[in-house]
């Protein structure tokens, strides 16, 4: 067995996580309105749309698609927002296992939001860093329910995940 994590073995991590969060906001839709200010979001929906509408565009600009415009992503309810990350791991599957694929290769972005130096990021970094956000904002968001009474039980780290041996 080599040491390396791959993107594969991340991917079905992040999956795992989706998956718990979106039985979790089913099975408790009131803490979709829980005021959140992560990532400037301004409730617990927006957050979730934040997330699974991120790795949507990421994926689309990794896989070279044509990207979505975010305005035209649905705000709800969570099963239409879950559709964007279904999508998005559809993409990236297809990529994983595309041995063709160039992954160093950088991606120029017209985004002027980012400092210029980090528009011209390879798919790699493209990959593993829309990855590490979702796991991110659900260990931020696992904290917030907590904080406001309603603990969710989510083992979110990478040594709880059953994907990964």
């Amino acid at each position: 067995m080599k040491p390396a994590i791959s993107f594969a073995e991340l991917l079905d991590w992040n999956c795992q996580s989706t998956d718990f969060w979106k039985a979790h906001l089913e099975a408790n839709p009131a803490l979709l309105e829980l005021p959140c200010g992560i990532a400037g979001m301004a409730n617990v929906q927006a957050l979730v749309r934040h997330i699974w509408a991120a790795e949507l565009i990421w994926s689309q600009r990794i896989a070279a698609l044509a990207v979505t415009d975010r305005s035209l992503l649905p705000t709800g309810p969570v099963q239409a927002l879950f559709e964007l990350h279904l999508e998005a791991v559809q993409n990236f599957r297809r990529l994983l296992s595309d041995a063709a694929y160039n992954w160093e290769e950088p991606i120029a972005m017209d985004y002027s939001w980012l400092p210029a130096e980090v528009r011209r990021p390879t798919p790699r970094k493209l990959m593993a860093h829309v990855l590490f956000h979702g796991q991110r904002h659900w260990a931020q968001l696992a904290t917030l329910v907590r904080a406001a009474g309603f603990p969710s039980g989510f083992k979110g780290d990478l040594l709880f995940s059953s994907t990964l041996e």
